[in-house]
């Protein structure tokens, strides 16, 4: 069986969250890097055979082309359900999911990188503003979500996906200059999560593709 492959972006937080689940279920693969500010790139011929959209992470797995993060992040836990990506019991796993969903769906959008170029082209900071804004608020909801649910991790003591959706939003969070005074909570998991060797293997500053530092 081949290797797997991930074509990946080093700053995409969908392709981080892969990343960080590729990691923990230990399964070593091949980065492919893709410049999603590259036409050229994106319209690779070997890329765009197995995702039509374009788009980061790709996963080829098991003769497999996936895309979609979260739906990745689901095949693997599956796939490989050593570690579980989900707690044994009901409720915990829909609570899981919901805070990985909210993430998702509710605040990563309203603040992808192609968003936020494409309003400070138009009007210089405004798009610095708009992922402050609604980073906050995403923030605001999550806090209490976890202020509900977490013990060391976001739901119980166990890792679980909503977990592995956090680095990314607070890394980004940062560059927009949120106050993060408000949400303890979400600081201090993000914290245990920043210790885990593991996370710190899929971060964007480790990656081939991200650019040199002096």
């Amino acid at each position: 069986m081949s290797k797997p492959i991930l074509y990946s972006y080093w700053r995409s937080s969908c392709s981080w969250r892969v990343r960080i689940a590729l990691a923990l279920k230990n399964i070593e693969y091949d980065y492919r890097p893709i410049d999603l500010f590259s036409e050229e790139s994106k319209n690779n011929a070997e890329f765009v055979k197995h995702n039509p959209a374009k788009k980061v992470p790709t996963l080829i797995i098991n003769g497999l082309s996936l895309t979609e993060s979260l739906a990745i992040i689901e095949y693997l836990d599956e796939a490989y359900p050593d570690p579980p990506f989900l707690p044994k019991e009901l409720d915990k796993r829909a609570y899981s999911r919901a805070i990985a969903l909210h993430i998702v769906s509710s605040i990563q959008p309203l603040q992808a990188i192609s968003i936020h170029k494409m309003l400070n082209e138009k009007e210089a900071g405004y798009g610095d503003f708009w992922c402050n804004h609604f980073v906050t608020r995403g923030f605001d909801a999550l806090e209490e979500l976890l202020r509900k649910y977490s013990g060391k991790y976001c739901v119980g003591d166990q890792l679980t996906i909503a977990d592995i959706n956090i680095p990314s939003i607070i890394y980004n969070a940062k560059i927009y200059k949120v106050d993060m005074s408000p949400y303890p909570t979400l600081v201090r998991i993000a914290g245990t999560l920043e210790e885990d060797p593991r996370f710190q293997a899929a971060h964007p500053d480790r990656q081939p593709d991200a650019p040199k530092k002096n």
